[in-house]
């Protein structure tokens, strides 16, 4: 039952306005009844929409890589879903959304105490497991992209295996999950992520960065002045493709978020629409008048960069805002990779641009063209750019900087610790030869293929 339902009908109730027979208390739990159903069938669709993602991602990536690579692509999205869920089951659960211990959640491992009665009054059961677990796969699957071409699959299961069991969670029970982060804010304001642009997607796409700093790049990506080198996918429809899965299943990982089936999703849908329509249009625009054409896998990542983007405030913005946000989401992405690649990392499919660097972007347009008052700022529709003040940007710029740092110390370590046991990389002679053949056994066409 929404809290709006409760307040109004509480207020209505002591204001003598609405009788208070058996008949209508009967009728108001019908009500309240249906509305807990339609809550929880909504969430449970969504999440299915974000479970179609691992397929969009695998897309984009295995597009955009060469196709001596693709079943090791694929097989790494798989990987991410399977142990990911087991993992979420058995202990990242509970870690994210058991009872509070102030850094960590210390009940329902195994989802011991789920399957009756309801969650935060809002939608029950199993229904907040099956919606927080393929957002967990998403933020993992993320960093797959950086690191395609010369990682070891070994080495890839053990980095799937702990930032899902831990690394993630503990972000989500910090911010999400009434943990020691869960009220941090500057004067009245909030750190506020709705769908988890810094959350989610620059967690992910802060692990990408470590991930592509210590693998290091592939090689003949730079040549011997450590100018780089373009290495182009092998498949452009695959990419193209993947970014429509993605757009698809963002209009559950977004509207999904307010957990209810109400008008501030529809909303959700609206903004989410616009942001990433505006980060195409603005990232193909831009990378036309820097090469002098329109290159499509960059508008694809400009669409990403537009949801992205818009995934902070999507219960927030207006649809204005929303355009402007993934606007500017667009251009950023493009100098990101520009500027990236030029450093030395080499990160194939723009992830850590995409997501990690827009994801900043976006939790901090919060501060700046949050509207709407219904969704989690606490405050009324001054306007088309209501911004929520220095207070709300600074608290948003303070979100930003623990979820980086969290996720950049604990990513580095491992990655260091992995690289050190001889499991991070493979030989020069696998990586040339194909990660299909060396790590999987066969091509993934069925055919050797080395370019």
């Amino acid at each position: 039952m929404k809290k709006k339902f409760l307040i109004v009908a509480l207020g209505a109730t002591i204001a003598g306005l609405i009788p208070t027979t058996p008949a209508m208390a009967q009728e108001m739990s019908e009500a309240a009844a249906v509305q807990a159903a339609l809550d929880n069938i909504w969430v449970f669709i969504a999440g299915i929409l974000v479970f179609l993602m691992q397929a969009g991602f695998g897309l984009v990536e295995a597009g955009l890589t060469r196709a001596k690579n693709v079943a090791n692509i694929m097989a790494k999205n798989m990987a991410d879903m399977c142990v990911g869920a087991i993992a979420f089951w058995a202990v990242s659960y509970g870690i994210a959304f058991g009872s509070d211990a102030t850094l960590m959640g210390t009940d329902a491992f195994f989802l011991s105490g789920f399957g009756e009665g309801t969650f935060d009054g809002l939608y029950s059961g199993y229904t907040p497991f099956f919606f927080q677990v393929v957002f967990a796969a998403t933020a993992v699957t993320i960093a797959s992209g950086a690191m395609a071409g010369r990682t070891k699959i070994t080495g890839y299961l053990l980095f799937s295996a702990a930032m899902t069991a831990f690394i993630y969670p503990m972000v989500v029970h910090s911010f999400w999950g009434g943990g020691i982060l869960n009220d941090i804010g500057v004067g009245d304001a909030l750190f506020s992520d709705f769908a988890g642009s810094t959350l989610v997607h620059s967690a992910g796409g802060w692990a990408a960065l470590m991930g592509a700093i210590f693998l290091g790049p592939r090689i003949g990506k730079y040549d011997e002045d450590g100018r780089p080198r373009a290495i182009p996918g092998h498949n452009i429809a695959f990419a193209v493709i993947g970014v429509f899965i993605l757009w698809f299943g963002w209009f559950g990982f977004n509207p999904g978020s307010e957990l209810a089936a109400d008008n501030v999703a529809v909303r959700a849908a609206v903004t989410t629409l616009l942001a990433g329509a505006a980060g195409g249009l603005t990232a193909g625009g831009t990378m036309w008048a820097k090469a002098g054409f329109l290159d499509v896998a960059m508008t694809g990542n400009g669409i990403l960069a537009g949801l992205v983007s818009i995934t902070a405030g999507t219960g927030a913005l207006s649809p204005a805002g929303a355009v402007i946000t993934g606007a500017i989401g667009g251009v950023i992405v493009v100098f990101s990779v520009l500027f990236i690649d030029k450093i030395g990392i080499d990160d194939p499919v723009g992830a850590v641009s995409v997501h990690g660097i827009v994801g900043v972007w976006g939790t901090l347009a919060v501060g700046l063209f949050a509207t709407f008052d219904d969704a989690f700022l606490g405050r009324e529709d001054a306007g088309l750019f209501y911004g929520g003040g220095i207070d709300q940007l600074l608290t948003q710029a303070i979100g930003v900087v623990i979820v980086a740092a969290w996720v950049i110390a604990t990513t580095g370590l491992l990655f260091a610790a992995l690289k050190a046991a001889g499991l991070l990389r493979v030989s020069a002679e696998e990586e040339i030869a194909g990660l299909d053949v060396s790590e999987h056994g066969s091509a993934g066409y069925g055919i050797e293929l080395t370019h």
